[in-house]
């Protein structure tokens, strides 16, 4: 039985997704990529696989960015750990993006994606746990 955490990555360029990809997979994680934001809304919708974590571009191809993925995901829920990809758009987080969030800017060395999706995810394992417990 394989016990990755699995990942929804949402980014648009293959070479950023593929860098992506390799550093989950070198953490131990799984990763599911999709280029659009509209398709990640699906695939959360879906709810097929339960993703532990949300890794999103902010500019996407279509209408829905990752602003849009991020708080759709939180509605879902509400203690998705969400992590921030950007170059263009990092003096908008405070605004727009969800609380116990990270942002990272471009271009950042995958070490730093693998260690604040880490940091997220162990931040919300004492919550699940009580969770788990009550």
């Amino acid at each position: 039985m394989d016990d990755a955490v699995a990942v929804l990555v949402v980014e648009d360029d293959r070479l950023i997704q593929a860098m992506i990809e390799d550093a989950l997979s070198d953490g131990g994680f799984q990763s599911a990529l999709t280029g659009s934001g509209e398709e990640a809304i699906e695939l959360l919708q879906a709810n097929e696989t339960h993703y532990r974590a949300i890794i999103t571009d902010i500019n996407l191809v279509g209408r829905r960015n990752g602003w849009d993925v991020a708080q759709r995901s939180r509605e879902i829920d509400p203690s998705m750990p969400v992590i921030y990809m950007t170059g263009t758009h990092a003096e908008d987080w405070a605004s727009k993006g969800v609380p116990n969030s990270v942002l990272l800017t471009k271009p950042f060395a995958p070490a730093q994606l693998v260690t604040a999706l880490s940091n997220l995810l162990n931040a919300q394992a004492p919550a699940a746990e009580r969770r788990d417990q009550g």
